[in-house]
């Protein structure tokens, strides 16, 4: 309760209801949607509101369920392991708004794109930049998250050499940030005939994906396109027509890929985007020079510059920065890797 009294403050619940009824009457009137672009930014920014609302009302219930439930247990109507039972929920509830408490930066309620590439490792590594693909869509899909795959480069073997995602969902790229780094792998590799101990790298960069309340500008000048034929799954036309986009940006020197559409307008379009999403994030990066979590994704994948080892033979996962740890490796690689991410953003929270 002394938690929630404070978050109250914090959160400025009162003035958030306040937003959420004036948007409501207007969204309600006649030509509101004359302008769809303002409308729009307008039901985002309700969306939002909202978002916190519902997260506070919801710890709120709680908290009153827990004290009926405690009323009953002292007249003897609830025994105490459904009393505890009821407890624990309610401490979840509280400790999953202290973690969202640190989503209070303008971009953490973007969508989030993804980028895997593979590191040092060969074979080994195109199979681990295919095994972490598969956990963050895990986590996305159990977080009730939509995937899109934007881009990707299949290994000459197996797995992936790169992969681009689009995490779709409120605060995706807030809970994802803390992911930009090399993250390591240790196991007995299957591709190994005799059977040794090996260890590889890739690297995951997390990006803002910018929507419509964010104006970047970009002069047409600047851009350098090229196409080419897409790769890997997608039928006849998509890889026999050069539907794949590759644009450069000459004063970044930023270069994007995209083929995740069947046409090359839809691409370029896409494209585009993801090149402004990686603009805006250095403007930030420039005007917060302080924030650290992107120092990760600067490192080399090899030795040394890794956020995170994944040790399958020895059970345990472990992040370098936090030294959260875990010892259950096939939980963590089938997407449970909530607990690294609320650990690092309350680590670093400011």
């Amino acid at each position: 309760e002394r938690k929630l009294t404070l978050w109250g403050g914090i959160f400025d619940i009162a003035d958030r209801n306040i937003k959420i009824e004036e948007t409501t009457k207007v969204s309600a009137q006649s030509g509101f949607w004359d302008d769809p672009q303002r409308a729009e930014i307008m039901l985002k920014e309700m969306s939002k509101e909202k978002y916190w609302v519902n997260l506070y009302n919801g710890v709120t219930e709680a908290i009153n369920d827990l004290e009926v439930m405690q009323e009953f247990y002292t007249l003897g109507e609830l025994n105490e392991e459904e009393l505890e039972a009821t407890y624990q929920k309610c401490l979840g509830l509280v400790e999953e708004l202290e973690f969202k408490s640190t989503l209070n930066k303008e971009e953490d309620a973007l969508h989030a794109i993804l980028e895997i590439n593979a590191g040092a490792g060969g074979t080994e590594s195109c199979d681990w930049t295919q095994m972490l693909m598969r956990m963050y869509i895990m986590w996305a899909e159990r977080n009730g998250f939509k995937v899109r795959e934007l881009n990707r480069q299949d290994g000459d073997v197996v797995g992936l050499r790169s992969i681009s995602l689009e995490i779709i969902g409120d605060y995706a790229y807030g809970q994802l940030k803390g992911e930009n780094g090399v993250h390591r792998l240790v196991r007995v590799s299957p591709f190994n005939s005799q059977g040794k101990r090996m260890t590889t790298f890739s690297s995951v960069f997390v990006h803002p994906m910018i929507d419509d309340t964010i104006e970047i500008e970009i002069s047409p000048a600047d851009l350098d396109w090229d196409t080419y034929r897409a790769s890997g799954a997608g039928g006849q036309h998509i890889n026999k027509v050069e539907t794949a986009v590759r644009v450069r940006h000459a004063p970044s020197g930023i270069v994007v890929e995209c083929q995740e559409s069947r046409s090359q307008h839809g691409n370029r379009e896409t494209a585009l985007k993801m090149l402004k999403s990686q603009l805006y994030e250095k403007e930030l990066e420039r005007r917060m020079a302080e924030r650290e979590n992107v120092e990760a994704g600067k490192m080399k994948n090899e030795w040394g510059s890794q956020i995170r080892s994944y040790v399958l033979d020895d059970r345990r996962v472990k992040d370098h920065r936090t030294n959260h740890e875990s010892r259950n490796t096939d939980a963590v690689l089938d997407g449970h890797i909530d607990d690294f991410l609320k650990v690092f953003l309350l680590h670093n929270h400011k």
